[in-house]
C-alpha cells in the first residue's frame, strides 16, 4: 500500500511540474503579445533569443501559397510605427503546449482584429527555447487566412 501511495504522490507531483512548465511558456507568449499590443519594443525583445527566425504561411496576389521570412527587428519597427489611430488586436484563441526538456512548442490558434473589424485568422507555431534563465521565443511561423476562420 505505501508503494501504491508513493507512486500516486511522485505522479502527482511530476504532473504539478509539469503545469508549471506549460504555464512558464505560455506566460512568454502572453508577454509577447503584451509587448506586441502595447507596441513596446522592449518588452518583445525580452521574450525572444537574440536572432529569433520569423516566417508567414499565406497567399500572394496570384493565389500561391508562399513561406515569407522576416527579421525580428523589421516586425519590431513595423509594430512600433503604427499611428495610435489604428487599433489592432491579435486574439489568442488557445494555447496547446509540448514540452520536452529545453525546447516547447506552443501551437496558438488566433484571430487578428483592425480597428474593431475582423481582419484574418490563422495559426501561430511557437519553438521556445528554456537557457536555463526561463524561456525564449527562438522560432515563430504563422498562417493566415480570411476565410474558413469560425
Amino acid at each position: 500500500m505505501k508503494n501504491i501511495t508513493l507512486l500516486v504522490i511522485l505522479l502527482l507531483s511530476l504532473h504539478v511540474a509539469a503545469q508549471s512548465e506549460e504555464m512558464a511558456v505560455q506566460k512568454t507568449i502572453e508577454a509577447f503579445f503584451d509587448g506586441f499590443h502595447k507596441q513596446d519594443s522592449i518588452i518583445m525583445k525580452q521574450t525572444v533569443s537574440e536572432e529569433p527566425i520569423l516566417q508567414t504561411i499565406g497567399k500572394n496576389k496570384e493565389g500561391e501559397t508562399l513561406v515569407r521570412t522576416e527579421k525580428f527587428e523589421k516586425l519590431i519597427k513595423s509594430i512600433v510605427s503604427i499611428p495610435d489611430s489604428v487599433k489592432f488586436q491579435e486574439k489568442l484563441l488557445s494555447f496547446n503546449i509540448q514540452i520536452d526538456g529545453a525546447m516547447a512548442n506552443a501551437w496558438t490558434p488566433y484571430e487578428f482584429w483592425l480597428n474593431d473589424k475582423f481582419h484574418h485568422c490563422g495559426v501561430n507555431s511557437f519553438q521556445l527555447f528554456n537557457d536555463g534563465s526561463g524561456w525564449k521565443i527562438i522560432y515563430l511561423i504563422d498562417t493566415r487566412r480570411r476565410e474558413g476562420c469560425q
